[in-house]
């Protein structure tokens, strides 16, 4: 039966219980006929003062993200999609393949956006070597993230981690602080990108590759658009980056 509203997709949205950015991020790249549904993992500890600590979050992830899935599921989305990124980077190239593979079983063998993934074939579309990153992680997520990217081939000149102390706390860096983060790891790069869901970096982003005069990925476009596209949805969105806009 068509859905009233997503009567083109509709998508099954996964985000930790304390992501504030990824639900107004999509809707600001809202399509007509094409609706997010989101599904919260619970975090009951937010603590990420460490790598321990960071690393406690991701325990709970994995053992409250299954019941996420299958909540989600039981709305019949089309696709399903990530709105948390540390997970889809952690172990490299293979790590993200595994955990891709996971969600989609879980969720009756959908197809699944992950933002690590959607990363990967930005870039490709752009055809850089050397990328900057911004990430709210502890050195443990940077580490991750820059072994994600090292597996594919590109040379990380520059990894600006914020080192938030709790999940809240993500959403809380500014405009300011990301602009200069940008600044920080834009030498040397042929492209930059921002991981990190609980990030607000779409706005920023778009403005971004104006007075960098290169790309500028943040996570939440790429991943909306790695949805997007995969459902043969090709609408130009304006106002979110180069991404969204040309590809």
């Amino acid at each position: 039966m068509t859905d009233a509203l997503g009567w083109r997709k509709k998508f099954g949205v996964i985000v930790p219980s304390t992501n504030t950015i990824v639900e107004p991020d999509f809707h600001r790249m809202s399509v007509p006929g094409v609706t997010p549904h989101m599904s919260r993992i619970h975090i009951r500890d937010q603590n990420l003062d460490s790598d321990e600590a960071f690393e406690r979050l991701l325990e709970q992830i994995r053992i409250e993200i299954q019941h996420a899935v299958e909540r989600v599921v039981t709305a019949e989305p089309d696709y399903m999609v990530m709105g948390m990124s540390a997970e889809t980077f952690w172990d490299g190239v293979e790590g993200n393949r595994k955990f891709t593979k996971m969600i989609s079983d879980w969720a009756g063998g959908l197809s699944v956006a992950t933002g690590a993934e959607a990363c990967e074939r930005a870039l490709k579309l752009y055809d850089v070597k050397k990328i900057g990153v911004v990430t709210p992680y502890q050195p443990i997520g940077d580490k991750n993230v820059t072994h994600f990217f090292n597996d594919l081939g590109y040379d990380v000149t520059a990894i600006k981690g914020f080192r938030c102390p709790t999940a809240i706390a993500i959403a809380n860096v500014s405009d300011n602080e990301l602009r200069d983060a940008l600044i920080e790891v834009n030498k040397d790069a042929d492209a930059l990108v921002q991981v990190g869901t609980n990030l607000s970096m779409l706005g920023l982003a778009d403005e971004a590759e104006r007075w960098l005069g290169k790309p500028v990925i943040a996570i939440n476009a790429a991943t909306y658009w790695m949805a997007l596209r995969d459902n043969g949805i090709d609408e130009k969105i304006y106002g979110c980056g180069s991404l969204l806009r040309e590809f």
